[in-house]
């Protein structure tokens, strides 16, 4: 588990998920620190299919310069295996800074928007994680 004060990332192996907890605003260098700890923290779920799991609903509007580095990130996870993210949000103005993200990253397709954890975690148990 890795936890920062703008990031909590848990692997569930059981489940081959990633869970996420995002907070507060972010600037490139978290940005950055986040994508780096998330490799390390996947390391046993590259080699199957996995999903994730992100929390985005305290997570706030950010600098511009994080789009192009989560959406370097969400491409790093579509080629290493992700095959379901999903994403809780409920806050529009995020939700479209989200939508540029998914379109870096190529994985706009692949993406699920979801308004809480538990409808999400029900999508991840009926799609077999």
């Amino acid at each position: 588990m890795s936890f920062s004060m703008n990031y909590a990332i848990e692997t569930v192996i059981e489940r081959k998920v990633m869970r996420e907890k995002i907070y507060g605003i972010w600037k490139e260098h978290t940005a950055r620190s986040y994508h780096e700890d998330f490799i390390r923290e996947a390391a046993s779920l590259i080699k199957s299919l996995w999903a994730k799991l992100i929390d985005l609903r305290i997570w706030r509007p950010s600098y511009p310069e994080i789009t192009e580095v989560i959406g370097r990130y969400l491409k790093w996870c579509k080629d290493n295996g992700v095959v379901v993210p999903i994403n809780v949000i409920d806050n529009p103005v995020t939700h479209s800074q989200l939508k540029r993200m998914f379109n870096i990253g190529g994985t706009e397709e692949i993406s699920k928007i979801f308004r809480s954890v538990d409808e999400a975690d029900k999508y991840l148990s009926q799609n077999g994680f």
